[in-house]
């Protein structure tokens, strides 16, 4: 078993999107390599009363198929997802990384939904099928129904008042707090394997960048310090790219994924486009912050540009 002292520091923020077409697949000399690049090493610490390689398994096998362009393989790791909740629910310690897992549940139970609506008859034994990317329309019908289906989340009631002042102070759309519900359910505990926390999931370099301390006190833990530094990267995001759609994409899959879309383009690219050659493998998930709980909806595409921030500190 490794012991947490060999795991380095958490990975940067945005990691380059990986080559069209790299296998994906580690023979057992790769896994450790694969595990220290990826695995936060607060992780380990956390494990230390679970099965540590079977947990870092279903780690490594999830941020792969995150990483990927294949939404519909996403599907398959729901069946392992499940399993390992309870496992992870049992410990404090591991707790915030069942948050993790659980919000992302989502994604994979819509992946298997967009497989079914897009394959108009099931693989024959054997069969190796390419399916084609869903349509951004399908994917937001999906969400639709799911979250139509389901109540706000329990923290959202008393969160989403406190939030809204500190997204608009920065001078970024109110609609844009329900982010959160796609990154962390409302819960500021939530921590995914890679060392995103808070209710924002933010990196570590990237809450530093943005003026947040991450030692001795984890600052991104703090839900209005969490809220203040997403609208801050979420204004950045749209200079850069102009859209809340490719916005959303970018906080997703990272800003270097659809910078690389857009620079093999040689053009600025179009929501469309970058989610039909795989801006986001996990595409439902910027879709599914596009359905959100605001009253009256407006979705990113009819949201304001950002504003001049107020005067003061967030």
């Amino acid at each position: 078993m490794v012991t947490g002292g060999q795991w380095p520091q958490a990975l940067r923020a945005q990691e380059p999107a990986k080559k069209a077409g790299e296998d994906l697949t580690l023979g057992l000399d790769g896994v450790e390599d694969w595990l220290r690049e990826n695995i936060d090493d607060d992780v380990l610490d956390a494990l230390s009363q679970v099965d540590q390689e079977r947990v870092l398994q279903f780690f490594r096998a999830i941020l792969q198929k995150f990483d990927a362009n294949d939404i519909y393989d996403l599907a398959t790791a729901r069946e392992s997802a499940v399993r390992l909740l309870p496992v992870l629910k049992q410990f404090e310690e591991t707790q915030p990384f069942a948050i993790w897992v659980e919000t992302r549940l989502d994604f994979l139970e819509a992946a298997e939904t967009l497989r079914r609506a897009v394959e108009v008859t099931p693989p024959k034994p054997g069969e190796s099928r390419t399916l084609p990317a869903p349509a951004p329309e399908l994917q937001r019908k999906v969400w639709t129904e799911r979250l139509s289906k389901r109540p706000i989340p329990g923290p959202a009631q008393a969160l989403v008042p406190r939030l809204k002042p500190i997204f608009r102070s920065v001078g970024v759309p109110a609609e844009l707090i329900w982010l959160a519900e796609v990154e962390s359910s409302f819960d500021p505990k939530a921590r995914s394997p890679k060392g995103a926390a808070g209710l924002f999931q933010l990196m570590p370099s990237t809450a530093r960048s943005l003026g947040l301390s991450t030692w001795p006190f984890d600052e991104r833990l703090n839900v209005e310090s969490n809220a203040g530094a997403a609208a801050k990267y979420l204004r950045y995001l749209y200079g850069r790219f102009g859209d809340w759609r490719l916005v959303l994409a970018a906080y997703n899959a990272g800003e270097g994924r659809v910078s690389n879309l857009l620079e093999s383009a040689k053009a600025r690219i179009s929501f469309r486009w970058a989610m039909s050659r795989g801006a986001v493998s996990h595409g439902a998930s910027p879709t599914k912050a596009q359905s959100h709980r605001g009253k009256p909806r407006k979705w990113p595409q009819r949201l304001p540009r950002p504003w001049p921030m107020r005067i003061g500190r967030v």
